[in-house]
């Protein structure tokens, strides 16, 4: 199963705001098999951004950890094609151009699953079903992937 991640678990996996978050950020993403995940280019540039202005990492140390993401997972680029299919999403479905772009970078590359905080939990499009990991009880989506 192929699961996207959002800027904010890779945030809160760098240790942006919550220390309980980030150890079950960084917990999911170890129990995830590499292969399966896919990082939507969106989420990198938010996750850049974010660590510059809150995150106070200078803009060498924010370029460095999101080369760090992008040398270890697949990374889908947002093409004009996703951002036409991200604006019919956002205007059909109310989310923001930027989430819509994400949620269209994750059916792109076949995933089934999008980790985010932000969305909607439990909304599902085009085969994708965004689910926030950090709520109790977990996903049986997420359970399933973290048990295999």
């Amino acid at each position: 199963m192929r699961v996207a991640l959002d800027s904010n678990v890779l945030l809160y996996a760098e240790g942006i705001d919550d220390q309980a978050r980030r150890s079950l950020a960084i917990d999911i993403i170890a129990r995830l098999p590499p292969q399966a995940i896919v990082l939507p280019v969106q989420a990198i540039g938010e996750t850049f951004n974010v660590l510059v202005k809150r995150g106070a990492r200078t803009r060498v140390e924010a370029h460095r950890i999101c080369s760090k993401w992008i040398d270890t997972f697949q990374v889908v680029d947002t093409t004009s094609d996703l951002m036409t299919r991200a604006t019919v999403f956002s205007s059909d479905h109310t989310f923001s151009v930027w989430d819509s772009v994400i949620v269209n970078a994750a059916a792109v590359a076949n995933c089934r699953l999008l980790l985010s905080e932000d969305m909607q939990h439990g909304f599902t499009w085009n085969g994708v079903t965004i689910v926030n990991p950090f709520l109790e009880p977990m996903h049986p989506y997420l359970a399933e992937v973290l048990e295999d």
